[in-house]
């Protein structure tokens, strides 16, 4: 199929249709040749329906991607001599006026299935319930692993039975006389021969079937930790996280009490929450994806809301590697309102925990969920509250239920097996005798040494020599060239092997003086590392191996290793602690060094960087890291490192972080509620340490203006647009900026000043597509304009830029350049006091958050205004070209002060453009500011356009919490 996203890849998926019935595949992410290997059956009730298989791209962000389809007639597969089309490509077809001509092709087996059809045909003749509206036959599209001989089964029933039955059939797909009418008597149409399968394939699937389902747990278990490719866990579900908890148990055996077949686990859940009539099926091997399945139903106990209900579960494990465990969990509630639109997918996941002190093994145990919607439907917000609130009683009742079972892991246990896990890191303890011996046993000490005891046993048997040439008393000058060689090679050696004991010394002092063991000081974020081993690092010298030591550094602290001698694997097993920081730190830069003496400069073996913002802290409690640079990705050098980042204050940080931010801003700053930290945190996808400081809606600058929203943190700074349905997403850390500066009022900043962030180089490349310039040096540089209020905004960018990136020196000089300005500065404020009164008492409405600032979901548009007017549509289409006709029109609707950007080119009839105005008196009482971004295109289906327009309103009550969105179709 073709790519469909910018990366050169897509995550298809299959919708399929049958008059009513449809039915959705997985989504295969980041493939362009996918196999979903899924089987699908329809029920079949007018043979000239259409079998629809559409591919999709799935896309997070905008509406899904149409790739292709395909369209099967029903009759097609009816008509074939077997009733099977057999497995076959079929090119899948664009949409009409699509530029992708070419959508690649699908492999599909369709086939009519006759399973146990003559059994239910035979019950129904006899109860007389037969009809032809419905039929149970049915239409099966499965894999192209299984062909259509292994999906149609022999009729071996007496012949009596199928006369009866064969004409009937022949009765209710009956087409336009295009079968034979029935005969008179006894005499009736036959089925038509359906080939019989392989007995061998079924016996081979009967047998793996039976050997499944005979098996212990255990012995299902080897079998799949022996399939397993290794890999990672299975990222959460979005939909939320519903238990994280540890228990003192091994996950092998915790894995075993929640899905063994032997255990009493699920009566008991059943007991706790009132469910009924609990029938649980075996585990089975699915032979065609190779994964362990089982279902289980149960009536599900009645509820304020809801009846009591039939749920059928579906479990498959996704991992089971002897250590780790995921289990996927569907569950369908055919009896509820819209159950054919949804599935509840359950995720949970069984990993290895810290090892106690006690010496206990620890599981952690996590549960994730998220909806399934299957099919678009108005009622999906109301679905999905009613199911999440379901899911959350439920697993309140599993994590009481496990409680009572196990010991609940506190998280104190866990700080003291990170105390037991850096108290098993021993320090090879060495003496200077070995250590020396070590180093001084080479090919140069050796040989000096030899050398040296051979010239003092020649002195000693030689007889002194006369004066000769220009010698005197204590001055022995070489007689010959040969002599002069000698001494000359006699001095090199000297030297180098000085240079080689003064190194060592050095080296000594260095080893002894190293920060391993220097305990944290303070309150806050404290951060442990702990370096055990390295492997493969390179040498710079071909004749001997390098001496390396690590250097840490961490918001402007460093840590030093000791040295290792002559070591291309050493081993460190040491630990560094950094004095605790008011803000979570948000990277660790790691050094590795070859020390060459205390004169020369340290040559660096490799480097690396540990981002604490993209990295899950549970991550990085055991982990080996690749070095950067040539000479290390070489030798594929690495680290082995353990990492711990805790908070000693917990929430009472980010308080104290804010009152000091508070006094750098000079106006109060919020708390946010855990709510909006949250959507925050999704929508950048960040730790749940950080926290939300400010946002300002803002444009972001590039070849035209982007309307979206500025968001400030502690350790990032991110600019989100969703406009046109288009989404802008980026963000780069605050130790990424070089500079901040601002840009005078210009006409094309619509009378606003511009905040220009300027980066390091080579930084913030994952925000490059919000740039707005690069210099030849790979400088990046944002544009943000039009804040709703400019010195605020301003003032918090500084006072966080300056906390994070800036050393006391570099603070001090900005302070100075703008101690010129604080005069002018007050000036301002106290001129605008009266302003800030009115908007203080506006903003006091905004005290309760709801994250809805993200505007994650599109709203549906009414329709206000609709006429037929008898003018040419180029005519209508002037009230939009900032003509005169355009702002006379805005003067008689009270809008002052109107202007706009000329249209500018984004693609094929689509262009853009940016409006201002003013409100009048008349209009608004708060008068206020209005700057939109409008969007026309060329209407596809008939001749005309539609414009669209985003507009945001500054100076109106909670104006920063909502947009305004309109279009008019001519």
């Amino acid at each position: 199929m073709p790519p469909m996203d910018p990366n050169g890849s897509s995550d298809p998926y299959v919708k399929l249709k049958l008059g009513h019935q449809r039915f959705k595949t997985k989504v295969v992410k980041k493939c362009l040749s996918p196999s979903w290997c899924e089987e699908f059956s329809f029920k079949v009730e007018d043979l000239k329906e259409q079998l629809v298989v559409s591919v999709y791209d799935e896309d997070k962000f905008f509406s899904d991607d149409f790739v292709g389809s395909v369209k099967i007639p029903v009759s097609s597969v009816f008509d074939t001599v077997n009733k099977s089309l057999g497995t076959v490509w079929y090119p899948l077809q664009p949409k009409k006026k699509s530029k992708i001509k070419d959508c690649g092709e699908i492999l599909l087996t369709i086939c009519f299935s006759q399973i146990n059809l003559q059994s239910d045909l035979q019950s129904q003749v006899e109860n007389g319930t037969m009809s032809p509206a419905r039929s149970s036959t049915s239409s099966r599209m499965s894999s192209p692993l299984r062909s259509s001989e292994e999906l149609t089964a022999p009729i071996k029933e007496e012949k009596s039975n199928k006369e009866k039955i064969s004409g009937l059939i022949s009765q209710i797909f009956s087409r336009n006389n295009e079968l034979p009418p029935p005969s008179v008597g006894n005499k009736v149409t036959e089925l038509p021969e359906v080939p019989e399968t392989d007995e061998s394939e079924v016996s081979e699937d009967k047998t793996e079937e039976q050997s499944s389902s005979s098996s212990t747990f255990e012995e299902l278990m080897k079998k799949l930790e022996e399939k397993d490719e290794g890999g990672e866990m299975p990222a959460n579900l979005p939909g939320g996280i519903m238990l994280d908890q540890m228990y003192a148990i091994p996950p092998s055996e915790l894995n075993s009490f929640l899905f063994s077949s032997e255990s009493n686990y699920l009566k008991q859940l059943a007991d706790v929450q009132g469910s009924t009539d609990l029938q649980v099926g075996p585990w089975k091997f699915d032979p065609e994806t190779g994964s362990l399945k089982r279902t289980f139903t149960y009536i599900k106990a009645p509820s304020r809301l809801i009846k009591a209900i039939k749920a059928i579960e579906d479990q498959t494990y996704l991992k089971a590697d002897g250590k780790c465990f995921t289990v996927l969990s569907s569950v369908n509630t055919p009896e509820a309102p819209y159950a054919s639109n949804y599935r509840v997918e359950v995720q949970t996941a069984i990993s290895p925990g810290p090892e106690l002190p006690s010496g206990e093994e620890c599981s952690h145990l996590v549960v994730s969920w998220r909806m399934n919607f299957l099919h678009s439907t108005m009622m999906k917000g109301m679905i999905e509250g009613g199911a999440r609130q379901g899911v959350k009683e439920s697993f309140e009742q599993v994590a009481s239920l496990l409680s009572e079972k196990f010991k609940v892991v506190d998280v104190k246990d866990v700080g003291s097996g990170k105390e037991q896990v850096l108290a098993s890191l021993q320090v090879e303890k060495q003496s200077d005798w070995k250590l020396a011996v070590q180093y001084f046993a080479n090919f140069t000490v050796i040989s000096t040494i030899f050398m040296g005891f051979y010239v003092l046993v020649h002195i000693f048997l030689a007889m002194p020599s006369t004066i000769q040439g220009l010698e005197f008393g204590g001055l022995d000058l070489p007689d010959s060239i040969g002599e002069m060689v000698v001494c000359g090679v006699l001095v090199l050696q000297g030297e180098r092997v000085m240079h080689l004991i003064s190194r060592f010394m050095q080296a000594r002092v260095h080893k002894v003086g190293g920060d391993h063991g220097i305990k944290a000081t303070g309150d806050g974020w404290l951060l442990t590392v702990a370096l055990v081993e390295g492997t493969n690092l390179p040498t710079v010298d071909s004749c001997c191996l390098s001496d390396p030591y690590v250097v840490f550094t961490c918001n402007g602290k460093t840590r030093t290793s000791s040295i290792k001698f002559q070591k291309s694997d050493p081993r460190w097993n040491e630990i560094f602690e950094f004095d605790a920081m008011d803000d979570p730190p948000s990277t660790l830069d790691i050094e590795v060094y070859d020390f060459d003496g205390p004169f020369d400069e340290a040559v660096s073996l490799g480097h690396t960087q540990i981002n604490f913002v993209r990295s899950n802290i549970s991550d990085l409690g055991d982990m080996w890291v690749p070095l950067q640079g040539q000479l290390a990705q070489a030798c594929q050098s690495k680290l082995h490192l353990r990492i711990f980042l805790n908070n000693t204050r917990g929430s009472n940080i980010i308080k104290e972080y804010l009152t000091k931010m508070e006094k750098e801003v000079g106006k109060k700053i919020k708390l946010r509620s855990p709510q909006t930290n949250s959507a925050f945190q999704k929508l950048f996808k960040l730790p749940p340490e950080e926290f939300l400081i400010n946002d300002f809606t803002c444009h972001l600058k590039r070849r035209m203006p982007l309307q979206g929203r500025l968001f400030l943190s502690a350790r990032i700074i991110g600019f989100h647009s969703d406009l046109f349905g288009h989404k802008t997403n980026f963000y780069f850390l605050w130790e990424d900026i070089e500079d901040v500066q601002v840009v005078p009022p210009t006409l094309s900043s619509m009378g606003s000043p511009v905040v220009v962030i300027t980066l390091h180089p080579e930084r913030g490349l994952d925000a490059k597509h919000g740039a707005k310039t690069q210099d030849a040096e790979g400088r990046l540089k944002f544009h943000f304009q039009s804040f709703v209020s400019f010195n605020v905004a301003h003032r918090t960018i500084m006072a966080l830029w300056r906390a994070r990136a800036l050393s006391p020196e570099q603070k001090a000089e900005i302070a100075d350049e703008e101690s010129d300005d604080k005069n002018q500065q007050m000036l301002e404020d106290e001129s605008s006091s009266v302003k800030s009164d009115d908007d203080s008492e506006n903003r006091s409405l905004q005290s309760e958050e709801s994250g809805s600032f993200l505007g994650l979901e599109d709203v549906s548009m009414s329709v206000v205004y609709s006429s037929v007017l008898s003018v040419p549509s180029n005519f209508v289409m002037e009230l939009f070209s900032g003509s005169e006709l355009e702002r006379r029109a805005m003067d008689r609707a009270h809008c002052v002060n109107y202007s706009t950007s000329p249209w500018e080119f984004e693609k094929t009839d689509v262009y853009q453009r940016q409006t201002y105005y003013k409100f009048d008196v008349s209009v608004s009482r708060y008068g206020g500011e209005v700057t939109s971004s409008q969007q026309k295109s060329r209407l596809t289906d008939r001749n005309g356009w539609l414009v669209e327009e985003v507009t945001t309103l500054h100076g109106v009550p909670l104006g920063d919490y909502f947009t305004v969105r309109w279009c008019v179709q001519v």
